[in-house]
């Protein structure tokens, strides 16, 4: 596999090309907005996907999607290795989750988000599409203060030393899976608490950035690989560490790691591998959740907030839009 060619810090235009990211992720939310609660995922994830897609190449970038909706033959749009933009403007890798959260929009259930991250190329793990077990935390602590080689009650108990409070004050963040039993039956022993969530663990990992805010303090879990990369990005903005390992159930799922140039397949991924440079990162609400208000409607608008964040300069911007309904 050929390297990937890379695209310089001075080249990428971060803080021009973020108002325009910050576009790109609202387009998604609104357009999933008129299928919230109606009971249809598919029709949820195509709305914000071909949205998503309409304002990515309104941009002026040389993008290529590393992390999107599948492969080539498993999405029509938005796949991996996709080329968007206009073409003109610097190369970049762009990560996507156009709905994270279909089940939850569809049931019109908390924290459904639109996500989009955009880096220099060359600056994002290719993760193919299989399970990463993930482990994450928020910032000011020392980078040894969990792993993943450590039992879930081990980090419970080395995270509340760290803190300087007992396990009982720890909360954890945990995606509510059959798989996951063991795991919270540990983390229970302990007298730690724990926020089951059903799906969206990009904005699982994102809580454990602001704990004073959402109240957790540590996510772990096996979540797909792609979302992973997602996370690091917001973290990468947000502050935080995130470890991540591929989790490899047959053959075809390592032969698509080894065609994403992977060949380690007992890696531990630290934040900074899986994001090596400088990013942009936006998320847009779609259903009401605790990092950012769902699209909200009134007469003749919907209105709807985003989180717009560079991780050059450590920003982060709460930006409400209010969408003429039926103007051109």
């Amino acid at each position: 596999m050929s390297p990937t060619p890379q695209t310089s810090a001075a080249d990428f235009q971060d803080r021009m090309l973020s108002l325009g990211l910050a576009r790109v992720s609202e387009a998604a939310a609104i357009a999933s907005a008129r299928l919230i609660g109606r009971g249809d995922e598919k029709a949820a994830d195509q709305a914000a996907v071909n949205a998503m897609r309409e304002q990515l190449n309104m941009l002026d970038i040389a993008g290529v999607v590393v992390i999107g909706e599948g492969e080539r033959d498993e999405a029509p749009m938005l796949f991996i290795g996709e080329e968007v933009g206009t073409g003109e403007g610097p190369a970049v890798d762009i990560a996507l989750d156009p709905l994270e959260g279909t089940t939850l929009t569809a049931k019109d259930m908390p924290n459904a988000l639109t996500v989009i991250a955009m880096g220099p190329r060359g600056s994002m793990l290719h993760a193919p599409d299989v399970y990463m077990d993930k482990l994450a935390i928020g910032p000011g602590f020392a980078p040894d203060t969990v792993s993943l080689e450590m039992s879930p009650g081990e980090r419970i108990h080395a995270l509340a030393r760290a803190k300087g409070c007992a396990p009982e004050d720890i909360k954890a963040c945990i995606l509510e899976r059959p798989r996951h039993e063991e795991m919270i039956a540990e983390v229970r022993e302990t007298g730690a608490a724990i926020r089951l969530i059903t799906d969206g663990d990009v904005a699982g990992v994102m809580h454990c950035a602001e704990p004073e805010i959402t109240g957790i303090d540590i996510y772990m879990g096996s979540g797909g690989a792609p979302e992973g990369v997602l996370a690091a990005a917001a973290l990468k903005c947000m502050g935080g560490q995130i470890f991540g390992r591929l989790l490899f159930r047959n053959e075809d799922e390592k032969a698509r790691a080894r065609k994403a140039g992977i060949t380690d397949f007992n890696r531990i991924y630290s934040r900074d591998d899986m994001v090596t440079q400088d990013v942009i990162f936006a998320a847009t609400g779609v259903t009401d959740g605790s990092l950012l208000a769902g699209i909200r409607r009134e007469p003749g608008f919907l209105t709807s907030e985003t989180l717009l964040m560079r991780s050059r300069t450590g920003s982060r911007r709460r930006m409400t839009y209010r969408h003429p309904v039926g103007r051109e």
